[in-house]
């Protein structure tokens, strides 16, 4: 069974659901108007992306996180929630960096040789979750917990392509994977610039 916490998190299950939507929701209400103070490329990046479906998508858990049991059916439509969020808040985070992650051509070409397509440069919107985290990997971005919890979550999202036989792991797993996004959520936003950090 995974375990992304090096020490266990207070709070019930709700409190877990209600900490992601609540920064979720920070972060979208700041990000979807950075106009003015961050660079230009990344507020025009985040101002066209879609970061209230990430406080849409953090409300959901609720509908999985709550559960003692799941079908096979909503066990799949979990993990392809939680993998949403995941691959949601990385776009985010490389689209606030934009600047840094703009420059870096060679990592970006090598990031999208695993995607099977053109190896040329993409705004951080484009990119799927496989090369962003593999992008992560090559960077060593964020701690080892987050990045097995990155591997694990697309692997079990990926069940979400019915139709070959995939592990679909646990409620706990899902559950342990649910709060190690919350601490890599937690993460993102004291990791990201706010005009008001000293």
């Amino acid at each position: 069974m995974a375990n992304f916490d090096a020490e266990p998190l207070s709070g019930n299950n709700a409190e877990v659901v209600e900490k992601i939507i609540s920064l979720n929701n920070k972060l979208s209400a700041f990000w979807a108007s950075a106009h003015g103070w961050a660079p230009e490329d990344a507020a025009n990046l985040l101002s066209k992306s879609r970061l209230d479906w990430q406080v849409s998508l953090s409300e959901t858990l609720h509908l999985w996180f709550d559960c003692d049991q799941m079908t096979d059916g909503e066990l799949i439509l979990a993990w392809a929630n939680l993998g949403a969020l995941l691959e949601g808040t990385l776009k985010l985070f490389f689209s606030i960096y934009y600047s840094d992650f703009q420059t870096d051509i060679e990592a970006l070409k090598k990031a999208n040789a695993y995607d099977h397509k053109k190896q040329t440069h993409k705004e951080p919107d484009g990119l799927t979750l496989e090369v962003l985290r593999r992008y992560v990997i090559e960077k060593d971005l964020f701690v080892e917990a987050h990045r097995e919890m990155f591997q694990l979550v697309q692997s079990r999202r990926n069940a979400i392509h019915a139709y070959k036989d995939r592990e679909l792991g646990t409620v706990n797993e899902f559950r342990d994977s649910v709060r190690g996004y919350m601490k890599f959520l937690t993460d993102v936003d004291l990791s990201v610039p706010y005009p008001d950090n000293p």
